[in-house]
């Protein structure tokens, strides 16, 4: 996972593009020819400029605040929190970073994802899949979205969380957990955890 394969990153490419796509073209495009330094146009960069020293990444919003929002059956095993208390967390981390306003959103709910536009003061960005909606098990929802969609989204939401300046999520879920160790293992452990509740029931 640290070292992402052609699969993935053909999967966090198409995301980002499609998440972030319209906004870096809208930056590039107000750009001026004279804001390129001169190194930059001019002078050659050897190999190991270009290829060791150089960072390739793909442009994403900074700083970008990670939320996976876990609702539906997960009531079964945890406390389950409404996306409101998601958010009051969000607003105490950017209290502390003022020009912090983008949220890469994580879930598996329609619900979570029409009350996000009732925050217009917050950019959110999620990937474009049919969300739950109703009453619907996790295993019924993820067998109408097909075994590579419903494996392929929830990577790239993963790879996105580890990537991302914060995250806010739900120690009493295992995917959380798995996101909080690849984080802390990754660089970001001096970044923090915010958690919506304190552990499962068991």
């Amino acid at each position: 996972m640290r070292f992402q394969t052609v699969y993935t990153c053909s999967l966090l490419n198409a995301a980002r593009h499609a998440a972030f796509g319209w906004e870096a073209a809208k930056m590039v495009l107000a750009t001026s020819d004279e804001e390129w330094t001169e190194d930059v146009t001019r002078k050659p960069r050897s190999e190991i400029e270009e290829f060791v020293w150089s960072n390739h990444k793909p442009w994403i919003p900074k700083p970008l605040l990670s939320m996976h929002v876990r609702m539906g059956d997960k009531a079964c095993e945890m406390k389950v929190v409404q996306f409101e208390e998601y958010m009051r967390l969000a607003e105490r981390i950017r209290k502390r970073f003022p020009h912090l306003n983008s949220i890469w959103l994580s879930t598996e709910m329609q619900e979570v994802i029409d009350k996000s536009r009732s925050y217009p003061h917050w950019k959110f960005y999620y990937t474009k899949v049919k969300r739950q909606e109703g009453n619907r098990t996790m295993a019924t929802y993820e067998a109408s979205l097909g075994r590579e969609t419903s494996t392929n989204y929830p990577l790239v939401n993963f790879l996105m969380a580890t990537e991302a300046d914060f995250f806010i999520g739900a120690l009493g879920s295992t995917w959380c957990f798995l996101i909080d160790g690849m984080r802390n293992t990754g660089g970001k452990v001096m970044a923090g955890y915010l958690s919506v509740n304190k552990d499962r029931f068991w």
